[in-house]
């Protein structure tokens, strides 16, 4: 069994391996190779636990399990989100390794992101924004540059000097935002925050515009509002978990839609089952709540190039 650190994993994968391992963990579940069994979850004083688990066929088995602790920077100089993957052998249960999730948790997110706005963004996007100047605002704003050739890049963030601090960490073209009426000018937004109630409004989105909404992934979380999320074509990375815990809970539980009003799910995008965007006015919402599928597969590959490079340290627990 081999043990990675968060060091390991970080030299051993790029952003564009990320990329590709995602979608292959998506086509491999559109072609009926995967299991992507429901979330589980509960909540804590100051934060919740999370477990995902999902299957590659006849291949490996993760298991992740992570905390989130939204207070934990400015409290305890802690990650948000801190916690482990378990990888086995799919056909006899052999353990093959723990590792460190927060990298992987990062990238698969953002990585997903990259194969949305490949399909729903219009390919002359040049303006995006990002709601949320944390670690994974920096990952959506890379998932963005992967996927199209974008100009300026405009942040917005409850606190103004996270803003700043963001804008002035990744260069000339970003540029922090006090009011979110600035979205208007966006072509591609990006929620990755840690609202609890909805912020992105209907007001603040022209036509045509790509919204990638991220951070909901329990029950309290909340950024899109209802009505901004009915007048959206939209995807989503799991009906089912998207529907208990993304953005379109919310709008569910609103009554503004119904489960029906979800055009496509993010692996018929990528296998072409479904189009993506096919006029230059929609909105199209990518509500992305984060799969075990995601994890399975991106372990899958940072532990064979671990092997790969003899990377990691060995030990048993037999």
């Amino acid at each position: 069994m081999l043990l990675l650190s968060r060091a390991d994993v970080a030299r051993l994968m790029d952003f564009p391996a990320y990329v590709d391992a995602v979608e292959a963990g998506f086509r491999a579940a559109a072609a009926g190779k995967a299991l992507t069994p429901p979330a589980a979850g509960f909540a804590v004083p100051g934060g919740s636990y999370h477990a995902k688990g999902a299957a590659l066929l006849g291949d490996t088995v993760a298991i992740k399990l992570n905390a989130n602790f939204p207070g934990n920077p400015v409290s305890n100089g802690l990650p948000t989100v801190q916690g482990v993957i378990y990888l086995s052998d799919a056909r006899d249960g052999r353990p093959l390794a723990l590792m460190d999730s927060i990298e992987i948790t990062i990238n698969r997110t953002g990585a997903a992101t990259t194969l949305a706005a490949r399909h729903l963004a219009r390919p002359d996007s040049r303006i995006a924004m990002i709601c949320g100047a944390g670690v994974q605002g920096r990952i959506q704003h890379r998932a963005l540059a992967a996927a199209l050739k974008l100009d300026q890049v405009l942040v917005w963030d409850l606190d103004v000097a996270r803003a700043e601090q963001y804008a002035q960490e990744l260069g000339p073209d970003v540029t922090p935002v006090r009011d979110l009426a600035a979205a208007r000018e966006a072509h591609v937004i990006v929620t990755c925050t840690s609202a609890r109630t909805a912020f992105l409004t209907r007001d603040h989105v022209g036509p045509g515009t790509f919204i990638a909404a991220v951070g909901a992934d329990n029950h309290d979380k909340h950024e899109i509002a209802p009505e901004l999320y009915a007048a959206c074509r939209v995807t989503v990375d799991s009906l089912e978990q998207a529907a208990e815990i993304g953005d379109l809970h919310h709008a569910l539980k609103s009554g503004v839609v119904g489960r029906t009003h979800v055009h496509a799910t993010l692996a018929e995008l990528v296998t072409g089952a479904k189009p993506g965007r096919t006029s230059a006015e929609h909105i199209t919402l990518f509500d992305s709540t984060g799969m075990g599928l995601q994890d399975v597969a991106a372990a899958t590959a940072v532990w064979r190039l671990a092997r790969a490079a003899g990377v990691g340290t060995e030990f048993t627990i037999n």
